[in-house]
C-alpha cells in the first residue's frame, strides 16, 4: 500500500474517533441528567404514596373522633332512656337512640375502610422505599460508570489529537487538503473502501473497471466518481488450508 494511502486511513481512523469522543463528551451531562431523572421520580413516587398515607390516616384520626362522638352521644341516650316517662318521650327516645347507633356504625365502618386502606398504602410504600433504594445504588453505580468513561475518553480524545497533529506533519499539505475538503463535505468521512464486487462501500456506486483496478492496486490516490470520495481495497484473506487426514 502506498505510504500516502495509508497515512490517509489512519487519519479518518483518528478523525472518527475525534468525533466520537466528542460526541460522548457532548452528551456526557445528559446521560448524567438522565441517571438523576429516573432518582427523582423514585423519590417522587416514594413522596407520592407517604403522603396518601399520610391523608388516609388523618381521616381515619377525624373518623375515629366522630365515633367517639357518636359512642357518647349514644350512651348518653341511653342514660336518659331510664328517666323517661311518657310512651312519647320513649319513643323519642328510642329514635335517637337509633340515630346514634347508626351513625356510630357507619363511622367504624368507615374507620375499618381506612385500617385497610393504610395496610395497603403501607406496603405500597414500603415497596417504593425499596425501589428508591435500588435506584439510587444503580444511579450511584451508572454515575461512577459515566464519570470513569469520560475520564477515558477525554484521554482517548487527547491522545488521537495529537497523534492527528504528528499525521498531518507527514503527509504532503495538497493531500491534507483534499482529504479536509472531502471530510467537511461528506460528514466527516473523506475514506471508505471499495467492495470486492467494485462498489463504493458508502455510496454503493459500481466504480467503472479501470477505476477499480486502480483501487485494487492500493499505490495511489483514486477517488469515488460519485461521492468523492478517497478509495482503498481490502483484499479477502487467504484461504485457510485444512491438513489432509490420512486414513
Amino acid at each position: 500500500m502506498s505510504p500516502d494511502l495509508d497515512r490517509l486511513i489512519k487519519l479518518q481512523h483518528l478523525d472518527t474517533t475525534i468525533h466520537d469522543a466528542r460526541q460522548t463528551i457532548a452528551a456526557h451531562p445528559q446521560r448524567l441528567a438522565s441517571a438523576e431523572t429516573r432518582l427523582a421520580a423514585a423519590q417522587a413516587t416514594v413522596e407520592t404514596v407517604r403522603q396518601r398515607l399520610k391523608a388516609s390516616q388523618d381521616t381515619r384520626r377525624n373518623l375515629e373522633k366522630d365515633a367517639a362522638l357518636y359512642q357518647s352521644r349514644l350512651a348518653k341516650f341511653k342514660d336518659q332512656l331510664a328517666a323517661v316517662k311518657t310512651n312519647r318521650e320513649y319513643t323519642a327516645m328510642q329514635h335517637e337512640i337509633a340515630t346514634a347507633q347508626n351513625d356510630l356504625g357507619a363511622a367504624e365502618e368507615k374507620v375499618l375502610e381506612r385500617m385497610m386502606e393504610a395496610d395497603v398504602m403501607t406496603a405500597d410504600l414500603k415497596q417504593a422505599e425499596g425501589a428508591l433504594a435500588a435506584e439510587r445504588t444503580n444511579v450511584e453505580t451508572e454515575k461512577k460508570e459515566l464519570n470513569d468513561d469520560l475520564a477515558a475518553t477525554q484521554a482517548s480524545l487527547a491522545k488521537a489529537v495529537e497523534s492527528r497533529a504528528s499525521l498531518i506533519k507527514e503527509l504532503e499539505p495538497r493531500l491534507v487538503a483534499l482529504f479536509e475538503q472531502v471530510s467537511k463535505a461528506r460528514r466527516g468521512v473523506a475514506l471508505c473502501s471499495a467492495t470486492r464486487d467494485g462498489l463504493c462501500s458508502v455510496c454503493h456506486v459500481r466504480l467503472r473497471p479501470p477505476v477499480f483496478q486502480q483501487v485494487r492496486h492500493n499505490d495511489t490516490i483514486v477517488q469515488c466518481e460519485s461521492c468523492q470520495r478517497i478509495l482503498y481495497y481490502v483484499p479477502p484473506p487467504p484461504p485457510v488450508e485444512h491438513p489432509i487426514v490420512r486414513t
